[in-house]
């Protein structure tokens, strides 16, 4: 079968024929429909992430953002048939440690991140193996599509875990969102559905226009200001409820934290390049005289993938909108390039491979 692998940092994916997966015991083979190019693609690609033991190996197949059918099922597996249409998590758990008996599986403690590791092989190929299959997969409703879902598997979910369950969000409340790619905007459309204000900034105007067609109350081009995280509050009415930093560099994450009121709530979604290397300074002293909080948002587990599905079906959210583009497979690589500049707006999804 067609895979995009990743032979050497920072040189272009090929694309090889490799082995077709064959399931162990507690595996299911999903047959990929769709699979989202995320940022985190290309922070594999560029060789991030050895500072926190999570870098891609070369040979690796990448990929983590995927929607498809069962094709294949291992004996151990009891809850999932060859058809049924599935999304997966980028964090493939165990379902034994304390984090995943707890509800907490997207954090488990034996984690193996999807199209990140040898043995968890990606999605930007015909069929992948799926760990654990029980605990990984979510069954996808009939009548939502396979693209529009593509972006489930990470930002979406990602954002949606930040905003529903780290933050204490609610109706009216002030969110401002620094960085408007695939997972910023995801927050901008979530946070709207969930009856927030939202400001977002970002320095390209089409990612702001892309905000404000997703529900932004207010943008701000960082580019054309001097006083970032002043603007924002300005915006705001003298200052945010909940900050999200979806790009993870110094300044988006100053920015965001300086755009709170007092007692506001920052979540960190972005993470770091090669040139932080998982270290960003945040101004401490003010935060604590202003009791600010700094969560994190890290994936969903699966188990709660119900509540996007339930405000999908109402018309609350369209996580498809976010969906910019669809390509093949052959196209990821130049894709991946494209982020360098930060080119891509939205959720570029392959559907052909």
């Amino acid at each position: 079968m067609r895979a995009a692998v990743l032979t050497e940092y920072g040189e272009p994916l090929e694309i090889q024929e490799v082995d077709y997966p064959e399931p162990t015991p507690e595996q299911v083979v999903v047959e990929t429909e769709a699979c989202g190019v995320c940022r985190s693609d290309w922070h594999a690609w560029q060789g991030d992430w050895g500072w926190v033991g999570a870098q891609a190996p070369t040979g690796q197949v990448l990929g983590h953002e995927p929607a498809g059918v069962v094709a294949e099922v291992g004996a151990e597996v009891e809850n999932f048939r060859e058809g049924d249409r599935v999304a997966v998590p980028f964090h493939l758990a165990d379902g034994t440690c304390h984090q995943c008996r707890t509800g907490h599986a997207n954090v488990c403690e034996t984690v193996l991140p999807l199209g990140f590791t040898g043995v968890a092989p990606g999605a930007f190929a015909e069929a992948f193996p799926v760990r654990k299959a029980d605990v990984n997969l979510a069954r996808l409703p009939d009548d939502v599509d396979f693209v529009d879902m593509a972006g489930l598997g990470c930002r979406f979910m990602t954002a949606f875990h930040g905003l529903a369950h780290r933050a204490d969000l609610a109706p009216g409340d002030w969110v401002a969102v620094h960085g408007c790619g695939g997972v910023g905007l995801s927050a901008v459309h979530i946070a709207d559905a969930l009856g927030a204000n939202v400001v977002a900034v970002d320095i390209r105007e089409d990612k702001l226009e892309a905000a404000r067609e997703l529900g932004a109350a207010e943008t701000l081009n960082a580019a054309d200001s001097d006083r970032v995280a002043g603007d924002v509050k300005a915006l705001a009415g003298g200052g945010c409820d909940v900050s999200i930093d979806a790009l993870g560099i110094p300044e988006t994450c100053q920015n965001a934290i300086g755009s709170l009121g007092r007692r506001g709530q920052h979540v960190q979604i972005g993470l770091t390049t090669g040139n932080e290397q998982g270290q960003l300074s945040i101004p401490s002293d003010a935060m604590v005289m202003q009791e600010v909080d700094f969560l994190a948002s890290f994936g969903m587990p699966p188990t709660d993938y119900g509540e996007i599905f339930r405000m999908v079906a109402a018309g609350k959210l369209e996580p498809g909108r976010i969906v910019s583009e669809e390509l093949s497979l052959d196209e990821v690589p130049e894709t991946l390039q494209k982020m360098d500049s930060y080119d891509t707006v939205g959720i570029p999804v392959v559907s052909e491979f």
